[in-house]
């Protein structure tokens, strides 16, 4: 794969510009608070767990009760907020958060908190999370135009580190003020914001022709994209590589925290630190990329979030650590800005949202896995140890870059159907099937290696975009004739597939047509069944 361009995604002339749309705007803002929230709760979730027990893996088991539902409920949270209406959904998770939130703060403030059950509301609220996630990151193209999606990603992403450099410093102070209880009900009183945005956005309605996707399908074509698409699955491989080793931070910072200092406010500053070092590597980012390419910057970012790791490891020094957290906040927005902004480009609508689900599949399995591990690392030689080894681990990440080098961003994946609706002699069930397609191509004979090397290729976009099966055969008759055929499930997932070609995958086509001597000719059969 050839290396992608240092201007594939040029920065926005005015990043500030979607704020002048009203619903973004006062989306973002109730968001902000939101996040704050939410950063408060992680906060005092981790400390009030250091309060009820010593165990590194009690500790770290937090951080995989936040991933775990990702994990688990990534791939069909995607499949639903792609076929039903996604503001319902958003508002009915945001609505179940607030719920959990409030059963938390009532458990703890009545004293009856156990680890376990705190483990356990972790995981509802997570489950959420969970849900909305993918829905909430696919929205951004039906809030901004076009031209203004990246400067909308980069802003969402500036509000979550600025979330993320005054949540934790301000659970420090509240818990030690007024306890983690009230850190917990500010939590819960912060979804209201969000839920009265959304609650009030008037969602334009989807109509379709063709029958909605049932979430089998959905699920099944997400899986079916992801695997034909090669610069989706190398974007995956890499992210969850790094975030593998990362999450080691997240999970044994809070026991490192509780080493160098007994209060919470310790632990708040170096998240505090950290996120102000998150916004400014938003901040910076914009102007890196112009100059280096995509694939040097992922690759300074990790290293300096290596180097980052092996510093919490090493040193036991409050005040220096907390002045490093601003170069591993900036590190940490780089590497994660890059990987977001690049599945959103890589993905069309019509499967963003499963795409999305599968990138969070990924990053929240490689939390989950990787906090279960590190905390247990921890737990049988000690947090300091596991930290070193995991900062070796993910500078090892860089040489992941020859094998496997970052997708380019110069596609246009918008829909191109220039397909004419196939003759039928009656009207046919969308749910009638499978489907058999066949093309027959006369091509030049002298061409016949290279129009076959490019129709293997071409059989990459018939799956991708909803084929089960796929062959080409030639003629026994003819030595300049060639069938293609593939399988599709249903008469409404061949007509799906139509709608789902792009305008990046004309010039494949364009390659295979161009060695044809006669217009192809194309064929449909529907299975028929024994009455």
């Amino acid at each position: 794969m050839a290396e992608p361009s240092r201007h594939d995604s040029p920065p926005p002339t005015s990043p500030w510009s979607p704020l002048r749309i009203p619903l973004f705007r006062n989306l973002l803002i109730a968001d902000l608070v939101s996040d704050i929230g939410t950063f408060m709760q992680t906060v005092g979730a981790a400390w009030l767990m250091t309060t009820l027990t010593t165990s590194p893996a009690y500790i770290a088991l937090i951080q995989t009760a936040s991933a775990l539902p990702f994990f688990l409920l990534a791939l069909p949270a995607g499949s639903i907020g792609d076929i039903s209406d996604r503001r319902k959904l958003i508002l009915g998770t945001e609505i179940w958060m607030f719920a959990i939130a409030t059963i938390l703060t009532v458990v703890t403030f009545s004293g009856r908190m156990t680890p376990w059950l705190l483990l356990l509301l972790t995981l509802a609220l997570s489950l959420g999370d969970a849900i909305e996630a993918p829905t909430w990151r696919a929205i951004f193209p039906e809030l901004v135009k076009k031209e203004d999606l990246t400067p909308a990603l980069a802003l969402n992403g500036i509000e979550f580190n600025l979330a993320r450099a005054t949540g934790p410093g301000l659970a420090g102070l509240i818990v030690t003020a007024a306890g983690v209880a009230t850190a917990f009900l500010l939590d819960a009183l912060s979804f209201l914001g969000v839920i009265f945005v959304i609650f009030t956005w008037k969602r334009p309605a989807r109509k379709s022709k063709l029958p909605v996707e049932t979430l089998a399908e959905a699920s099944a074509a997400a899986i079916r994209y992801v695997r034909y698409s090669p610069g989706i699955r190398t974007l995956l491989v890499r992210s969850g590589s790094v975030i593998f080793f990362a999450s080691s931070f997240w999970a044994l910072l809070p026991a490192v925290a509780r080493e160098l200092s007994k209060s919470a406010l310790g632990y708040g500053f170096l998240l505090g630190f950290f996120g102000v070092g998150a916004v400014l590597g938003a901040v910076v980012l914009q102007r890196i990329r112009s100059k280096l390419s995509t694939e040097a910057v992922l690759s300074a970012a990790t290293l300096i979030f290596g180097a980052i790791l092996v510093s919490t490891a090493t040193l036991h020094h409050l005040a220096l650590l907390c002045a490093l957290m601003l170069f591993g906040g900036a590190a940490w927005t780089v590497f994660m800005s890059l990987f977001n902004t690049m599945i959103q480009e890589l993905a069309p609508e019509w499967v963003r949202a499963r795409v999305l689900a599968a990138y969070l599949f990924v990053f929240q399995g490689s939390v989950a896995i990787g906090s279960t591990l590190w905390g247990f690392a921890a737990e049988h030689t000690n947090a300091h140890l596991a930290l070193l080894v995991s900062g070796i681990g993910i500078s090892a990440c860089v040489l992941l870059q020859f094998p496997l080098r970052l997708p380019s961003l110069a596609v246009d994946l918008s829909a191109w159907n220039h397909w004419g609706n196939p003759n039928v002699f009656e009207a046919h069930a969308p749910s009638l099937g499978p489907v058999l397609v066949t093309v027959r191509y006369v091509i030049n004979p002298d061409k016949a290696p290279d129009f076959l090397k490019e129709i293997y290729r071409y059989q990459r976009i018939r799956r991708r975009d909803g084929a089960t099966r796929w062959s080409i055969f030639y003629d026994t008759q003819s030595p300049n004739a060639y069938l293609e055929t593939f399988i599709v499930d249903s008469w409404a997932e061949h007509q799906r597939q139509h709608d789902r070609f792009t305008v990046a995958d004309r010039e494949l086509e364009k390659r295979v047509l161009s060695y044809t001597v006669e217009p192809t000719t194309v064929k449909h059969y529907i299975h028929a069944s024994h009455r």
